[in-house]
């Protein structure tokens, strides 16, 4: 039997969603197979379509501290017309309220991706800030979100939207909302948003203006060209040997995996001087049904099987992959017999911090007290790599934002020269200052710089990663992904993690567990001391530290219905790496449930 709340709630969708054919389409079709299926006393139909409905309506679709990200269709737990409308609402209140006084008109930079719904969302989001008085400057077409990040400094805007699910599968889409500073919006300013959004009626308290009405009257404006080259010759900027990759003969394999990064990362590469650039032409030309690949993301083998083809066609010394939004990149790399390897995010993110610091100091252009910022769930390794180098390394929560965030505070300082380098384990990186998100524009640009560098040497980045790990000892990450869905998956998710607060083993792998950290509680504790703070914001994670150095961080995803497990294991070498984590990650599977 359809639960009564849930039942009205769909009545009311019925009723009211009106503005979106697509949606009301929707609603109507639902309706009728469950009238059929009533009528025919078909109870497994009738209790498909009451399970379909509850996970479209159980609940609100959360916005969490980078903003929304669901499913796309009806209901108050999707993203559509309507919670993008009331959102961007919400965030209207904010901006007018928030705004300072003495600027001139509020203002939100809006840009968007190559998914279903994208363009529509970001039409819809500039039609409420119109009518709320708020002046809007969107993207003419897609554009990779760290260009977002860009314009909302460049323009001096109040705020930004970028429309994106990142690499979530086709069905997703997402709302991302940035403050004045480029940066995703932080903890206190996203929970007074959220509060806002919460008192708003999704139908009847939601403002909405004409779109040609308000273009016409100035209200809503597209970026132009001019924002768009400024950000290229920035990007540019943040190389260290500009003129290395001219004449250095790299092959580039790229694939924008249907996405919004094929127009600048194939810029930037020209116009830093790499011509002999493939693309898999299959994933040139954006499409949101990621018809080659329903997964598009650039962390796993399955996305780039189409780029190493064309790698291997063309012998190309490196492929290049970016994500949906082109805020993500992964590589692969041709060795010495013709196949190519993947590196992962935390081994590319260490080589990058490593060539940073070593070529900057060779170059004399390392600032003083320099700065770098990884997650907490990325590799170990940057810590030698950062002592080496003299440089301060700062660990934060998960989330770009945070690292976008230590950018910002220096920036407020006047030490923005201090920030060099920001990265997380999942393919994200930020190499300067310049914006306050990870950027594959700019990331992609510095990979081929080192590849073209160390060729000079006569090595690959292959060799490049062997000698880092012979210095520095052979850091093995691995991440493992547990699958929830719906009310229930979400029950249980919850579930592990207050098993693991109440009663965490005190051993895993017959190897003792030296450090508990909750940082929900903020809070790290052993055997013997007293507890200390971890000095960062509360977070739903928890952290494992064993004696013999592997360390196990458990989280429940902030983008799709799933825990994530990060392991880190360290050996000699790989095999003895590999194996350990294998060991670790079988006993604590079980220890959890899993």
């Amino acid at each position: 039997m359809l639960n009564r709340a849930i039942s009205e709630k769909f009545n009311l969708w019925l009723n009211k969603a009106s503005d979106d054919a697509d949606l009301l389409k929707e609603l109507k079709k639902i309706d009728k197979k469950l009238k059929e299926a009533v009528s025919s006393n078909d109870k497994e139909a009738i209790k498909q379509i009451e399970g379909d409905l509850e996970d479209r309506f159980y609940c609100d679709l959360e916005f969490g501290t980078g903003g929304l990200r669901g499913i796309i269709g009806a209901g108050t737990n999707r993203i559509n017309h309507y919670i993008v409308a009331r959102a961007t609402q919400g965030l209207a209140d904010f901006v007018k309220t928030h705004s300072s006084p003495n600027s001139d008109k509020p203002s939100v930079a809006i840009a968007f991706d190559s998914r279903h719904k994208s363009a529509y969302f970001a039409r819809v989001a500039s039609r409420v800030l119109a009518a709320n008085d708020i002046k809007c400057y969107v993207y003419k077409e897609i554009m990779p979100t760290p260009m977002l990040s860009f314009a909302v400094r460049r323009l001096k805007c109040s705020a930004g939207i970028v429309i994106t699910a990142s690499h979530n599968p086709s069905q997703y889409n997402g709302y991302k909302v940035y403050g004045s500073d480029g940066c995703q919006l932080n903890l206190r300013n996203t929970e007074v948003i959220v509060n806002r959004i919460n008192k708003l009626d999704l139908f009847d308290e939601v403002k909405l203006a004409d779109f040609d009405n308000a273009y016409d009257e100035g209200l809503i404006t597209s970026i132009d060209g001019d924002i768009i080259d400024e950000y290229i010759n920035t990007v540019k900027e943040q190389a260290i040997h500009r003129n290395i990759c001219a004449g250095s003969g790299l092959k580039i394999a790229y694939t924008p995996l249907n996405g919004a990064g094929l127009k600048p990362v194939c810029r930037i590469l020209k116009e830093t001087g790499i011509n002999d650039v493939a693309i898999v032409e299959e994933q040139e030309t954006p499409d949101g049904s990621f018809p080659t690949c329903p997964y598009p993301n650039p962390e796993f083998e399955a996305a780039l099987k189409l780029g190493l083809d064309l790698a291997k066609r063309e012998g190309s010394d490196l492929l290049l992959a970016t994500d949906p939004d082109c805020d993500r990149v992964g590589i692969a790399v041709r060795n010495r017999v013709g196949d190519y390897e993947l590196f992962s995010g935390n081994e590319v993110g260490a080589l990058m911090l490593e060539y940073i610091c070593r070529e900057r100091r060779e170059a004399n252009s390392m600032p003083l007290n320099p700065v770098a910022v990884k997650s907490i769930v990325t590799t170990a390794i940057a810590d030698k790599i950062a002592t080496k180098y003299k440089v301060k390394l700062v660990d934060v929560l998960t989330g770009f934002k945070f690292i976008g965030e230590i950018a910002g505070n220096l920036e407020k300082n006047g030490e923005q020269e201090r920030f060099i380098f920001g990265f997380e384990e999942s393919i994200g990186y930020l190499p300067g200052n310049y914006v306050r998100d990870k950027d594959a524009v700019c990331a992609s640009m510095i990979i081929c710089e080192m590849a073209a560098f160390y060729r000079r040497e006569g090595k690959t980045l292959i060799d490049a990663r062997k000698k880092m790990y012979e210095e520095y000892g052979y850091y093995y990450n691995d991440t493992q992904n547990v699958q929830f869905a719906g009310q229930a998956g979400a029950t249980q998710m919850k579930q592990i993690m207050d098993k693991l607060r109440r009663s965490c083993p005190k051993q895993v792998n017959n190897t003792d567990i030296d450090f508990f950290t909750d940082y929900s509680e903020q809070v790290v504790k052993n055997r013997n001391d007293a507890p200390k703070n971890t000095g960062l914001p509360k977070s739903n994670v928890i952290k494992l530290d064993l004696a013999d150095g592997s360390v196990i961080i458990a989280r429940p995803s902030g983008t799709e219905p799933k825990l994530k497990i990060y392991y880190t294991c360290i050996g000699e070498t790989r095999e003895e790496a590999v194996k350990l984590q294998k060991r670790i990650m079988e006993d604590f599977s079980a220890l959890i449930g899993i």
